[in-house]
């Protein structure tokens, strides 16, 4: 399974090598609930700077959005440091004083765990240049997905984990997978989009949760506890992948705007991925299909499956993620 991928995020680029829009709209409707309900950092780093630079009238709401937003989170963090900063004074004083307690003790742990976590975060949110985990997203974090509406190509900002039709909240909390959708089960449990609804996530490496001992290929030692690692795995020679997806929208989403979500199509993994100790992958699409992928005939699934098996190869060189 695609535990998380890096994402590119340049607008720009889908509208030049694509001749793809951006659908302002969904972004304009995503940054407001998302700052809304606190979760800003949902939207990765990368795809909110990607609108630093406001172009338009549209593109200033969304500029004023990203530095509104991203000053409240600051400001929260600030706030945390400060909570966290007068706990450990506290804790300190105790400790130093002529009675410690085992209360102190944890909080001034705890309380310096946090402190460096609310500074890193915080530090983070201030950088101004872009490093490679701004750009990178996991379940439940969001994507730009290319879709095809009416013969345009669309670019609209999506939750990496699919809510299928007919789903509510209720419903995906009990399968929590659907983030990937197994080439092998498009037909039985993806049938609703499958044919119907496809788009293309654009991805530069993809990273893995696997066992150490899988990773090294050998067999657990006696005595010894399963432990996991991430591994990062990067395409050779280096490119972009146009990654095969599924999507859905569910209208009013959780009773704000309608939400738009998206599962990674995955398939049996190349030697080289098998061999790291993982038995998933992605499936990246060649650029001459993309049209017949975004356009897909409920009617000839047979061509669409032959398109995930005319997947591009590249080499995926692996290494233990930082």
């Amino acid at each position: 399974m695609c535990y998380s991928a890096q994402i590119k995020a340049d607008y720009h680029h889908f509208m030049r090598e694509w001749g793809a829009v951006i659908s302002i709209k969904r972004f304009v409707e995503l940054f407001w609930e998302k700052r809304k309900d606190g979760q800003w950092t949902k939207i990765p780093k990368a795809m909110r700077e990607a609108f630093r630079k406001p172009e338009g009238e549209d593109g200033f709401e969304l500029a004023k959005l990203v530095a509104e937003a991203d000053r409240e989170l600051a400001e929260r963090y600030q706030a945390e440091l400060s909570a966290q900063t007068e706990r450990l004074g506290k804790a300190e004083a105790v400790l130093a004083g002529s009675k410690p307690t085992k209360k102190a003790a944890d909080d001034q742990r705890i309380a310096t765990n946090k402190i460096k976590a609310a500074q890193r975060n915080l530090d983070d949110l201030q950088r101004t240049e872009l490093i490679d985990r701004d750009a990178r997203i996991y379940p439940g974090s969001y994507a730009p997905v290319m879709i095809e509406k009416e013969g345009h190509r669309i670019v609209v900002p999506m939750r990496y984990q699919c809510r299928l039709p007919g789903w509510d909240q209720t419903t995906e909390r009990k399968y929590p997978g659907t983030y990937n959708a197994r080439r092998d089960k498009l037909e039985e449990s993806w049938g609703k989009l499958f044919g119907h609804r496809q788009g293309i996530m654009i991805v530069t490496r993809f990273y893995e949760n696997v066992s150490r001992h899988k990773m090294e290929g050998r067999e657990l030692l006696t005595g010894e506890k399963e432990e996991n690692v991430v591994l990062e795995f990067d395409p050779k020679p280096p490119q972009e992948m146009l990654v095969a997806c599924l999507w859905n929208i569910s209208k009013g989403g959780d009773g704000g705007a309608d939400l738009f979500s998206f599962a990674a199509i995955t398939d049996e993994p190349p030697p080289e991925v098998a061999a790291a100790g993982h038995d998933r992958c992605i499936i990246p699409i060649k650029p001459e299909h993309v049209d017949a992928w975004l356009n897909p005939d409920p009617g000839n699934l047979a061509t669409l499956y032959a398109i995930l098996d005319d997947r591009a190869r590249p080499y995926y060189e692996h290494r233990l993620a930082a």
